[in-house]
């Protein structure tokens, strides 16, 4: 499966964003998504995870109650709506898919790897 994430840009702290990874060329009902982030220097880390069915989802406590993710699959489509950010939100944010059914927030679980879209909040 090839994997689109978009959506990133330049926001005031405080600000809003929704980023959208698009999945084609495999069965997206089929995969659990996630959401991982990359600041600079440092490592990849879990931000988000979803279920095949929209029904299970599980968050990093740096993100809980700030932002939600969701899916559609009837567009192929992972969703991050991401609201009261903050400086330290600033990173590359990549959506992946894993094969195995079960919520993970392990780098090392997912199956495919999205090229990453860059979201930077300014202070």
């Amino acid at each position: 499966v090839q994997l689109q994430a978009s959506g990133g840009g330049l926001v005031q702290a405080g600000g809003s964003l929704r980023l959208s990874c698009a999945a084609s060329g495999g069965t997206f009902s089929s995969y659990y998504m996630g959401w991982f982030r990359q600041a600079p220097g440092k490592e990849r880390e879990f931000v988000a995870a979803i279920s095949r069915s929209d029904s299970s989802t599980n968050y990093a406590d740096s993100v809980k109650a700030r932002f939600t993710i969701s899916r559609d699959n009837t567009k192929n489509t992972v969703y991050l709506q991401m609201n009261s950010l903050k400086p330290e939100d600033t990173a590359v944010y990549y959506c992946a898919a894993r094969t195995r059914w079960f919520l993970s927030t392990n780098v090392y679980d997912y199956d495919y790897w999205g090229q990453g879209t860059l979201v930077t909040v300014s202070s």
